[in-house]
C-alpha cells in the first residue's frame, strides 16, 4: 500500500523505529492519529486482525519511543496487538499482504523481522520468554531492557501466574505491561489517577521508598511495619495489591491512549529496578465507532469498506462445522440436563453463541486457561455430569497433560469436540491443527473420530457423548461439501468405516474432510474408497478383508503424516504379517505456514487433481 505524504505527513518520515525516536514528544499525538487512520484504511483492503491493533496505537509508538528497540527486547502477547509495530518497524509497504500466502506472518515472528524477539500466535508466553531474556541481559551486562506486553485475556492463563511469581522472587529487571481493554475501572482512571502513576513511577517516589527500606534495615519490626504502611496504602488506592504480593512493582492504571501520559511513565519506568507491572486500560477498536461498538466482530476481519460502518455479510452457504456443533449442542442440552460445555474463550469461534445464552447455567467459559478446561470437565464427569470441552486442535496441545492424566487415565467420559483441525488458513504455523490426530492416538482409552462431512459431524458428536469413555470428534474450519445435516442424532457403531466403493487392487482410506477430495481419483482410477471415519479404534475387520484383495493402500488425512491415521494404518498391517504398500498423503514434516485452506491444501499436494495424480501413478 503506497503511503500519501500529503496523507499520513508524519507516518512519512518513520519507516524503523529510530525515525520515530527523532521527533518531538509533542507530535507523537499526531503520529499516533495517522498511524491509526492508515491501520484502518490498510486491513479494510487486505482483511486481518483489527480491532485489537486499533486499541495498541498510542502504546505502540511510545514504547518504540522510549525503548532502544530491537536492542531493548520487545515482546508482543498476543499477536492479534501487534499491527501497529509491524507498521512502525520496516514493514509498512506490506502490511497488506498480512495473512496471505507469502505475505507478511499474521503475528509476530522472528524470522520476518529482528523487531519480532519472540514468535507468538497462542497466548500467555510473553512473560516467561521476556523473564529468560532479562535474566540474559542482565547476565550480559550491556544495560539492555525487556519488555513484555500482555492483554488481559492472556493474563488469566496459569502460564503467565508462574512467570510473574518467578519474576517476583528472582527480582530480575524487566517490565510487564498489562493492556486492559475488558475490566471495569472507571474511577482509577482520569486525570488524578495519571498524576499519582507519575509519583509512583518517578525517582522521587523511588528514592524515598529505597532510602526508608536502607534507613530501617537494621531495625526489622519498624521496617516490616514500614513495609506493610506501603503496601496497605497502595493497596486503597490502587488494585494492585495482587501483583505487589507476588513481588512486582505495580503502576496504573493509566490511560493506554494518552501517548504523553505513556511515554513520561515508560521514561520513569525505564531503569526501575525489579520487576514492574504498567497497568494500561485502553479500548479495543479506538478510533473507529463500528470497531468500539462490537469489539469481537471486528476483532479479525475481512476487506471492507470503512465508510459504510458495517461488515459485509458472509454469503450463505453450506453451514459450517462450529455452526452445526453450536446446533448439536443446543439440541443435545434440551434432552439431557446433565451436559456441561466449557470452551477456553472461544465461545464465538466454536459456535456456542446461542448455547450461551439459551443454557447459561449450563455453559462455561472458563478464560484462556486450558488446562484447567480438561481437569473442570474430568471433575464434572467423576460426578455423573456430562462434560464436553470445546476446544481448537492448536489449544488442545496446551492440555496434553490433563488430557491423558485426569481424562483418558480415569477413562471418564469426556467428549472433546476439536475444531479448527487440519490446515486452518491464514493464522498460519501457530494454529495449523496438524498434529491433533497424532498426538491423541498413543492414549488409551481414547475413541477420535474424524468426520467427512457436517452431517457425520453431527452423528459422531451424538455418538461420542453417549460413549462411556474419553472420546474426540476432530473437525475442520468452515464447511465440507454440501451434506444434508439430518436432525435425528444415531449413534454409530464404534471402530466401523463407510464402504463407499468397491475395487480391485488399490483402496483409498479416506480420514476427514478429505473424502470429497479423494473421489474423483476413485472413480477415474477405479479403486475402492472407504471413509474410515474412526481413527481409533480403526476397522480391522475391514481391512483384514480389503488386505486379502487389495495390492496398494493409499491413506488420506488432514493431520500431520508423522504417528496420523496413516500410521495406524500400517501399524495394524504390520501386526497381522501383511505386507501391501502403502502410500501416505498428508501434511509433511514441516510447520505449514499461512494462506487460504485451498491454498495450502494444494501446496501440500492434497487437493483434488494432486490426489488424481498420485494415485494414477500406481495404477
Amino acid at each position: 500500500m503506497k503511503l500519501d505524504s500529503s496523507k499520513y505527513p508524519l507516518l512519512t518520515l518513520v519507516d524503523e523505529p529510530k525515525q520515530l525516536r527523532q521527533l518531538p514528544q509533542h507530535k507523537l499525538s499526531t503520529l499516533s492519529d495517522e498511524l491509526r487512520d492508515y491501520l484502518l484504511n490498510s486491513v479494510s483492503q487486505s482483511s486481518g486482525h483489527f480491532a485489537s491493533g486499533l486499541g495498541t496505537v498510542e502504546l505502540t509508538v511510545a514504547l518504540h519511543y522510549v525503548y532502544n528497540t530491537p536492542e531493548d527486547r520487545l515482546i508482543w502477547d498476543v499477536g492479534h496487538q501487534a499491527y501497529p509495530h509491524k507498521i512502525l518497524t520496516g514493514r509498512r509497504s506490506k502490511i497488506h499482504t498480512i495473512r496471505q500466502k507469502d505475505g507478511l506472518h499474521p503475528f509476530p515472528y522472528r524470522e520476518e523481522s529482528e523487531y519480532d524477539t519472540f514468535s507468538v500466535g497462542h497466548s500467555s508466553t510473553s512473560i516467561s520468554a521476556a523473564l529468560g531474556m532479562s535474566i540474559a541481559a542482565q547476565k550480559e551486562g550491556k544495560g539492555r531492557k525487556t519488555v513484555a506486553v500482555i492483554g488481559d485475556g492472556a493474563i488469566t492463563a496459569g502460564m503467565a501466574f508462574e512467570a510473574m511469581n518467578h519474576a517476583g522472587d528472582i527480582k530480575s529487571d524487566m517490565l510487564i505491561v498489562l493492556n486492559d481493554n475488558e475490566m471495569s475501572i472507571s474511577e482509577n482512571v482520569g486525570a488524578l489517577n495519571n498524576h499519582f502513576a507519575r509519583i509512583l513511577s518517578g525517582s522521587f517516589y523511588t528514592n524515598i521508598r529505597e532510602g526508608s527500606k536502607k534507613l530501617l534495615s537494621g531495625v526489622p519490626p519498624v521496617k516490616e511495619l514500614a513495609s506493610r504502611m506501603e503496601e496497605h496504602l497502595k493497596g486503597m488506592v490502587i488494585p494492585g495489591t495482587f501483583f505487589e504480593e507476588l513481588g512486582l512493582n505495580y503502576i496504573g492504571p493509566i490511560d493506554g491512549h494518552d501517548v504523553n501520559m505513556l511515554v513520561d511513565t515508560l521514561r520513569n519506568m525505564r531503569n526501575l529496578k525489579g520487576p514492574q507491572l504498567l497497568h494500561i486500560k485502553t479500548q479495543k477498536g479506538k478510533g473507529y465507532k463500528p470497531a468500539e461498538a462490537d469489539p469481537i466482530g471486528y476483532h479479525a476481519v475481512p476487506k471492507f469498506d470503512p465508510s459504510v460502518h458495517s461488515l459485509p455479510k458472509s454469503k450463505p452457504g453450506a453451514p459450517t462445522f462450529s455452526k452445526v456443533f453450536g446446533e448439536w449442542l443446543c439440541d443435545q442440552a434440551a434432552d439431557d440436563k446433565r451436559l456441561m460445555a466449557i470452551t477456553p474463550a472461544m465461545r464465538e469461534g466454536s459456535g456456542m453463541v446461542r448455547f450461551s445464552k439459551e443454557y447459561p447455567e449450563q455453559y462455561f467459559d472458563v478464560a484462556i486457561a486450558e488446562q484447567h478446561a480438561v481437569t473442570l470437565a474430568a471433575g464434572f464427569a467423576c460426578e455423573g455430569l456430562k462434560p464436553v470441552v470445546a476446544i481448537y486442535s492448536s489449544f488442545l496441545q496446551r492440555a496434553y497433560d490433563q488430557l491423558i492424566h485426569d481424562v483418558a487415565l480415569q477413562n471418564l467420559p469426556v467428549l472433546f469436540a476439536i475444531d479448527r483441525a487440519g490446515v486452518v488458513g491464514a493464522d498460519g504455523e501457530t494454529h495449523q491443527g496438524a498434529y491433533d490426530l497424532s498426538f491423541m492416538r498413543c492414549i488409551p482409552n481414547m475413541v477420535i473420530m474424524t468426520p467427512s462431512d457436517t452431517n457425520e459431524c453431527r452423528q459422531m458428536l451424538h455418538t461420542g457423548y453417549n460413549y462411556n469413555g474419553p472420546a474426540a470428534v476432530r473437525y475442520p474450519r468452515g464447511s465440507a461439501g454440501d451434506a444434508d445435516v439430518q436432525q435425528d442424532m444415531q449413534k454409530l457403531p464404534i471402530g466401523k468405516a463407510n464402504l463407499l466403493r468397491s475395487a480391485q487392487k488399490i483402496a483409498i482410506l479416506n480420514f476427514g474432510t478429505l473424502l470429497h477430495n479423494a473421489k474423483l481419483a476413485a472413480e477415474q482410477c477405479d479403486t475402492t474408497l472407504v471413509d474410515m471415519r474412526f481413527v481409533k479404534p480403526l476397522d480391522t475387520e475391514l481391512l483384514s478383508e480389503l488386505a486379502k484383495t487389495h495390492e496398494h493402500f493409499v491413506t488420506l488425512e488432514d493431520n500431520a503424516i508423522a504417528g496420523g491415521a496413516g500410521s495406524a494404518v500400517s501399524e495394524f498391517f504390520a501386526s497381522i504379517g501383511v505386507t501391501p504398500k502403502i502410500t501416505h498423503l498428508g501434511l509433511p514434516d514441516e510447520f505449514i505456514k499461512h494462506g487460504t485452506q485451498d491454498e495450502m491444501h494444494a501446496q501440500m499436494h492434497l487437493d483434488e487433481q494432486s490426489i488424481l495424480q498420485k494415485v494414477q501413478k500406481l495404477v
